[in-house]
């Protein structure tokens, strides 16, 4: 029997995609459904799927943003997982703090980037938190976005501390509010803004959430490199024509196109209740060196 895994996501419908695969030997439909921002409309889509697929993942925005060792729910992200009461929910948030870290340390270890010294711009750390901590760890200068592309305050967060500072007194209200205020969701995900371009020109990594990166990024860049998901063909050539030399993609690709976070983690926990296995971080990281999975690498000059 095929199993399946849809994400209801709050971006644009004109993102939308959908693959059959296989996974370990077991057959995955696996699709991504946007609902233009509208959020009655995503909650009854969670309602109309569940207990017919085999999980749901919420695209769009975080169920969890963390600092460090606290966790903020986020409202509306909440009011859409209350929805189902059959099929597991996921956000992505478990693979984020396991697969993006460890995408991190393999890139170093390998020998495909040594971050010691490098600049990074990491355009959001509190809903990528294991991969802040990662770039920290590995040595990078990093530059964390947070205040300057999520709430357009523009000043820059140059340690992991302030972050965690700035998360500890900011998330439990930014919990509260519409995601349309802090992230950009339906049509605002096709739109390019003009902030801070000087963030994108100083780093030489620019990493995190893709939708993020393609609304902000500067119109001519310098050879960048971007460590990114959620990426789909036009992405790519926006890219491409930015002037980034080289795309890493944290999840697998599928005809030079990746889903998110959320997608991905549908599919392991699917994996792991098949087996009967808990949904841990180190069953995670057992079941990712399984599935082989490792970072995508692609030359756009």
């Amino acid at each position: 029997m095929t199993k399946q895994v849809v994400s209801v996501s709050l971006g644009a419908s004109s993102g939308d995609m959908s693959v059959e695969t296989t996974f370990l030997g077991e057959r995955f439909s696996v699709r991504r459904e946007g609902t233009d921002g509208d959020l009655k409309r995503a909650i009854a889509r969670i309602a109309e799927l569940d207990g017919k697929v085999d999980a749901i993942g919420l695209g769009g925005i975080d169920l969890y943003l963390v600092a460090k060792d606290r966790r903020y729910v986020v409202r509306e992200a909440a009011q859409m997982a209350a929805a189902a009461h059959l099929s597991t929910v996921v956000d992505g948030s478990g693979l984020k703090h396991t697969l993006e870290r460890e995408t991190i340390r393999r890139l170093q270890s390998d020998g495909t980037i040594n971050f010691k010294g490098r600049r990074v711009l990491l355009v959001s750390g509190v809903d990528r938190f294991g991969m802040a901590e990662a770039l920290v760890e590995a040595g990078a200068d990093v530059l964390f976005g947070d205040l300057i592309y999520g709430l357009g305050v523009p000043v820059a967060v140059r340690s992991l501390a302030g972050l965690e500072r700035l998360a500890r007194i900011l998330l439990p209200v930014i919990r509260q509010l519409p995601i349309s205020l802090v992230y950009p969701t339906g049509k605002e995900q096709e739109k390019r803004v003009r902030r801070a371009p000087q963030h994108f020109h100083w780093a030489e990594i620019i990493a995190g959430d893709g939708h993020l990166i393609c609304r902000f990024i500067p119109d001519h860049l310098e050879g960048q490199t971007v460590i990114t998901n959620t990426v789909r063909q036009r992405n790519v050539e926006l890219f491409r024509q930015c002037g980034v030399s080289r795309l890493i993609t944290t999840t697998p690709e599928f005809d030079g196109q990746s889903f998110g976070t959320n997608v991905m983690e549908g599919v392991l926990v699917t994996l792991l209740k098949e087996r009967e296995r808990p949904t841990t971080p180190e069953e995670y990281l057992k079941l990712l060196d399984e599935l082989g999975w490792k970072p995508q690498v692609t030359m756009l000059k």
